[in-house]
């Protein structure tokens, strides 16, 4: 029986990643998304689009220039892209070849693996220790001649633990030859940054995105920060008009309206304080975070867990197949409306599979 053409061997082997299926009706503390709404002033812009302006190809530079102005950098070291997800899969289509490694610190942001593996590189894990704090050491001492490319979720996902700048310099001073993606994902959340690096170091790369704080997750919006002399070689790669004219038209207001993302952001702060003193009232297990969630050791009710919460109309996610992450459940922090919902819930849940502290 004829079974057609073969793709090449790195996709055979990539890892796939299947996103949770079913609905997602109910407070979504699921997926680390801004839980509430978008600026109004973004979905002021959004109802003055036209027909007409829906026919045009998307241009991404005047944007981009908005952006490297607002955060302080030059045009030319700014890529606006179609979320970090295609940020990711840019570096590794860049930087990495047949022979090159990957270093990746685990548990982190899976899509990593999926684009590393996509390539002919082989990735290099380097697992954490159970408090999930960044294994620098072990990082530094798995550095080789052939480490081409390396990736610091920070703060990461999904343990929520941030890293240090001195730990981040240190990578960058040990590995010059390689590029070292600091994701900054939830920097919102943490306000510490690497950015301002970008002008001195040339093998550094910063990633952000507009899905979290920003609540665009829907217009799939990203960006990456990289010095000149690298930036070049990824705007190769990148497809010109990846990035949707709405996402586009959208970024400007929302990066205007600083007074939304501040109160959405201490929302964020004082429920993710509030959701830890539950968590120690409940007596459930918790590890320190710096991100818009919190990583929960429920044991081996974890399931249990996530399927009572789910029918008290809240959403989390179970992190459990994360490696070092077993019994894990991940809870994302909204409004502080949310996180009141949230909390009811956890007490309910709890009750209902008759959960206890120290359970195996």
């Amino acid at each position: 029986m004829f079974e057609g053409p073969k793709p090449r061997a790195a996709v055979l082997r990539t890892k796939e990643y299947h996103p949770p299926l079913g609905s997602r009706d109910g407070v979504r503390l699921d997926f680390n998304e801004n839980t509430f709404a978008c600026s109004p002033k973004v979905l002021g812009v959004l109802g003055s689009i036209s027909r007409a302006d829906l026919t045009k190809y998307p241009e991404r530079d005047p944007v981009e220039k908005l952006v490297a102005s607002h955060l302080e950098l030059k045009a030319e070291q700014v890529l606006l892209t179609n979320g970090v997800d295609e940020a990711i899969h840019v570096l590794c289509q860049t930087f990495l070849d047949e022979g090159d490694e990957f270093l990746l610190p685990i548990p982190t942001y899976s899509m990593y693996e999926v684009y590393g593996s996509s390539t002919e590189a082989k990735i290099v894990f380097v697992q954490a220790g159970v408090d999930f704090s960044f294994p620098l050491e072990a990082v530094l001492q798995k550095i080789t001649s052939s480490t081409k490319l390396i990736a610091i979720a920070n703060p990461n996902s999904p343990t929520g633990r941030s890293v240090s700048r001195e730990s981040i310099l240190k990578v960058l001073d040990r590995a010059p030859n390689a590029i070292v993606l600091v994701d900054e994902a939830y920097y919102h959340f943490y306000s510490q940054t690497v950015l301002d690096l970008i002008d001195k170091i040339p093998n550094l790369v910063v990633t952000r995105t507009f899905s979290k704080a920003y609540g665009l997750a829907g217009l799939r919006l990203g960006m990456l920060a990289a010095h000149e002399s690298q930036m070049q070689w990824m705007r190769r790669i990148i497809s010109p008009y990846s990035v949707n004219g709405l996402a586009l038209a959208c970024l400007p207001p929302a990066l205007e309206d600083e007074a939304y993302l501040k109160w959405y952001v201490e929302e964020v702060l004082e429920g993710r304080k509030q959701f830890a003193a539950a968590l120690e009232r409940l007596g459930v297990s918790y590890w320190p975070s710096d991100a818009n969630f919190i990583l929960a050791n429920i044991g081996a009710k974890h399931k249990e867990f996530a399927a009572a919460m789910r029918r008290s109309s809240v959403l989390v996610r179970d992190r459990s197949n994360d490696p070092g992450c077993d019994g894990c459940v991940r809870i994302t922090m909204g409004t502080l409306e949310h996180t009141t919902i949230g909390i009811k819930a956890l007490e309910a849940s709890l009750a209902e599979i008759a959960w206890r502290a120290n359970e195996d």
